[in-house]
């Protein structure tokens, strides 16, 4: 079968909430579904199960950052910086390109660049790509960065910051543990204090956390299966995050009790941005696994 035949076997537009979203579709039944508006992946199916939260209270305005999902922060993370929180990239229509099948999986990029919009507001020439890889139990995100500016001086380096703001499914909040950052060094927001992480994490209450990452695996069980979490090394953090009880009645795109079928497990650049120089490239992905 051609190339072109099977893209369109396996990926195809549709509207979801009145956004303009693409879905792959793989023969074993796993699907991921993708809005335009930040290239922000809204869903994705594996083995038969929703793998990732999203909020049933989002305005889906086409304007507001979507909860939930897989947001792209970029050029900033949360509010460490002059741009709107986790910046703009998740507020705006990214393009998109065309599917491509190789083997058992298929990909789409999303690209997003330079325009009258960013320049209001970052004075930075550039063109970011997502790439969304599907295979069976698997679902690879890559963020590529590309510094487009032409003159390569000190002032033309690209700084940004960012994650794969990713919200991950559970059953229930009370029965999750997540392995791997054992050791680890750990910022603590809510109570601002730094130590070593412990080998599980559990969560009871507001759970704010940033880790020098891990070079391996995460895994996070919740009960009824578990899910392996890799980052590229060229992401400096992981953030974990849960709102709590408390927090989360607070927050009016979340539903009271959204706490308890979440978990955010992030790959991010928190504290010291990356650099890229004029004509440079920035890559780093999340790669989830059901085991």
């Amino acid at each position: 079968m051609a190339n072109a035949t099977a893209a369109e076997r396996v990926a195809s537009a549709e509207i979801y909430q009145g956004l303009a979203c693409q879905r792959l579709t793989l023969p074993c039944g796993d699907t991921v579904l993708v809005a335009l508006q930040g290239a922000h992946v809204l869903s994705w199916v594996s083995q038969g199960r929703e793998r990732l939260f999203l909020s049933p209270n989002n305005l889906w305005d086409g304007q507001s950052a979507i909860r939930g999902g897989v947001p792209v922060c970029f050029p900033q993370f949360n509010q460490r910086g002059t741009l709107p929180k986790h910046g703009f990239a998740r507020n705006m229509v990214w393009q998109v390109g065309d599917a491509v099948v190789t083997q058992d999986r298929v990909s789409i990029d999303f690209s997003l660049s330079t325009n009258a919009e960013t320049l209001a507001i970052w004075q930075q020439a550039f063109v970011a790509q997502l790439r969304v890889v599907l295979a069976p139990a698997q679902l690879t995100i890559t963020l590529t960065v590309n510094n487009t500016e032409a003159d390569n001086t000190a002032d033309s380096d690209l700084y940004f910051s960012g994650a794969l703001h990713t919200y991950l499914a559970v059953d229930d909040i009370d029965l999750t543990e997540l392995r791997g950052l054992g050791g680890r060094p750990e910022w603590d927001a809510v109570a601002d204090v730094h130590g070593l992480a412990d080998e599980a994490l559990y969560f009871d209450g507001e759970f704010d956390r940033v880790y020098d990452a891990s070079a391996n695996p995460l895994h996070l069980q919740d009960g009824t299966s578990t899910l392996q979490i890799e980052q590229s090394p060229s992401w400096a953090n992981s953030v974990v995050w849960n709102p709590g009880k408390g927090k989360c009645a607070a927050l009016a795109d979340m539903p009271a009790h959204g706490f308890a079928r979440m978990l955010c497990v992030e790959a991010a650049q928190v504290f010291e941005p990356i650099s890229i120089p004029a004509g440079g490239q920035w890559v780093g992905w999340q790669r989830l696994t059901v085991s």
